[in-house]
């Protein structure tokens, strides 16, 4: 099968969505599958005309017999290409969530993401979710029938057991871009609370997409009166991440909103324990007894589900025990990958 994939610049972006359709390029061209990547400059998912004659440019250099799956974070930049879109049968988006429940637009903004991701999603020939939790809102939200959705869930890779600490106290690691939807603002209001408990936490996410609300929470921690008990890591990938999952007692994320939660899954594949807002598909991947899980939002929830688990080592060796075994029934991207290229068809 020829497979052409469509993403915003730059294709080697350390976020979970990218790494999703990386892993899935990846899986796809070990099982035979030619498959192209074109990555359109400008600024997205609010588009401008670099972005719009990008998008333009990609789709007259089509080939007539590809499978064209258009990122959904780079869709928003197809509006004006709507009913030549509706008349190509090969072509499917690949939605992690809509980019108009992103956390942080000013209203206008989404109200205009909205519409135009409202007339796409009902134009494209299939249309690939990451959840059920994404499917349901595609098709609750936006209308999309259920009959042109396929719901294609991350995989997750083999990971070593995270050793823990060794304390004294909670290692508590959160990983996630420093942005508004991902909750840090919540997490740190949450932490602070716990001033007669011995913790640490260790933000692992690049400040680079939104430096304003980066710097913002290097503030917040200040004013929290617990700037010694946090690192912000920055952007941690190989040796360094291995290093934190490691040495992590505790997996904790205030999402607003996940279309699935891959670091989630992560965490459980290593048998951590965790605590995650209910935002999105986060809190549908937590395990009875494998974690807690919060309304997202709610620092004072948070801060009290945070208080059992950092004053118990015993209640987190009982939670990571039930984090391993969930982990490892998790799918594989070998797995995953296939099934993708079947909902291609």
């Amino acid at each position: 099968m020829h497979i052409t994939l469509i993403i915003p610049a730059p294709f080697d972006t350390v976020s979970g969505g990218y790494e999703y359709d990386r892993r899935m390029v990846a899986g796809l061209r070990a099982s035979g599958h030619r498959v192209e990547v074109l990555e359109l400059p400008g600024s997205f998912p609010l588009t401008d005309a670099r972005a719009v004659a990008a998008a333009r440019a990609a789709w007259a250099g089509l080939a007539p017999d590809t499978h064209l799956v258009i990122d959904g974070l780079a869709l928003p930049a197809f509006a004006p290409l709507g009913e030549a879109i509706a008349a190509r049968a090969r072509t499917a988006g690949l939605i992690h969530h809509a980019t108009s429940l992103e956390t942080g637009l000013a209203d206008t903004d989404r109200i205009d993401l909205g519409g135009i991701e409202r007339h796409l999603f009902q134009r494209l020939g299939r249309i690939i979710a990451n959840s059920e939790t994404t499917a349901d809102s595609l098709s609750g939200e936006f209308g999309v029938p259920r009959e042109r959705l396929a719901i294609v869930t991350p995989g997750t890779d083999p990971a070593p057991r995270s050793l823990g600490s060794g304390g004294p106290g909670c290692h508590v690691l959160s990983v996630g871009t420093l942005i508004p939807r991902k909750g840090h603002d919540v997490l740190l209001r949450a932490l602070a609370r716990l001033f007669d408990l011995d913790w640490r936490l260790t933000i692992a996410g690049s400040p680079a997409a939104d430096p304003v609300h980066a710097d913002g929470l290097a503030a917040l921690a200040g004013e929290l009166k617990i700037t010694q008990h946090v690192t912000f890591a920055g952007e941690t990938t190989g040796p360094g991440l291995e290093a934190l999952w490691n040495s992590a007692d505790l997996f904790a994320l205030a999402t607003h909103y996940e279309g699935y939660g891959m670091v989630v899954a992560e965490a459980l594949r290593r048998g951590l324990p965790v605590a995650v807002t209910a935002g999105g598909a986060a809190g549908a991947l937590v395990p009875v007894e494998g974690g807690v899980v919060c309304p997202p939002g709610d620092a004072d929830g948070l801060s009290k589900a945070l208080r059992r688990l950092i004053y118990s080592a015993d209640l987190r060796r009982d939670m990571a025990q039930v984090a391993w075994e969930a982990g490892a029934a998790l799918p594989s991207w070998e797995t995953q990958s296939r099934l993708f290229a079947e909902a291609l068809g």
